[in-house]
């Protein structure tokens, strides 16, 4: 958590994940084999330009700079492009404002759970509560219902990127107990592991992050991402972008 750009969606936000039809507990997923022309397995042509969404929650801004920092490390790549998106806000305005959380960038549009089948991967950014992931994620997961029964996020890869408030906050498990999300549709994760070389063996500054993705110490929220922070982010973009590349090019 932390002070920093925030966001109110525009009156031109997209539909509500609510619109997105919820399972029943009673429901099966479709065989992968009855689904395969929807499913996230198959190949893709190379030739066209493999896409990432950066799909994040955050109140007082320490992950939207992540995500920033991070769109820029995917777009470095050749023949990838990122994508910022926001999960719907699930407080409301009142309660918002007394929280002191700035208002949201209206040029973030927010995203629905079927648009995460146009994604060649993912990278979901959120902060911690409790060393899991913020109710407003956990929401936007609860609502892929339809796409986890119909197959269509299998094979897909995506990682995780955090914030939290202390060091002994959730760096990793917040991480952890997300991957569960992912291991229930099939998805590939893709941590960034020690690829950052030297930058994650640093010990002379507070740094976030770990190899289950970047992260940032919010503190009491007056604390920005260090240079460091914000490197690791766009190193696991572009990270991610190559390995989404490997893959379609597979």
């Amino acid at each position: 958590m932390g002070k920093g750009g925030g966001c109110v969606p525009s009156k031109n936000k997209r539909p509500a994940v609510a619109d997105v039809p919820q399972r029943s507990t009673h429901d099966a997923p479709i065989p992968m084999e009855e689904n395969a022309e929807n499913n996230a397995a198959v190949a893709i042509d190379s030739t066209s330009q493999l896409k990432i969404f950066i799909v994040f929650y955050s109140m007082y801004g320490h992950v939207e700079g992540l995500a920033r920092r991070m769109k820029k490390g995917v777009d470095g790549v050749e023949g990838v492009q990122a994508v910022l998106y926001r999960v719907p806000e699930t407080l409301p305005a009142d309660v918002l404002e007394h929280m002191k959380a700035p208002p949201k960038d209206p040029e973030i549009p927010e995203i629905t759970a079927a648009e995460l089948t146009d994604a060649n991967g993912v990278l979901f950014g959120f902060p911690t509560r409790y060393g899991c992931m913020a109710a407003q994620m956990k929401s936007f997961f609860d609502s892929t219902g339809q796409l986890w029964k119909e197959q269509k996020l299998v094979g897909k890869p995506a990682g995780f990127f955090v914030s939290t408030g202390t060091q002994g906050g959730g760096q990793e498990t917040t991480a952890w107990t997300a991957i569960t999300q992912l291991a229930h549709h099939g998805m590939l994760f893709v941590p960034v592991g020690y690829t950052f070389g030297a930058g994650m063996f640093k010990m002379d500054s507070i740094r976030g992050g770990s190899p289950y993705g970047a992260g940032v110490y919010a503190g009491d929220g007056s604390r920005e991402p260090s240079e460091s922070e914000l490197a690791l982010a766009e190193h696991q973009g572009k990270y991610m972008a190559t390995v989404v590349k490997k893959l379609a090019q597979a």
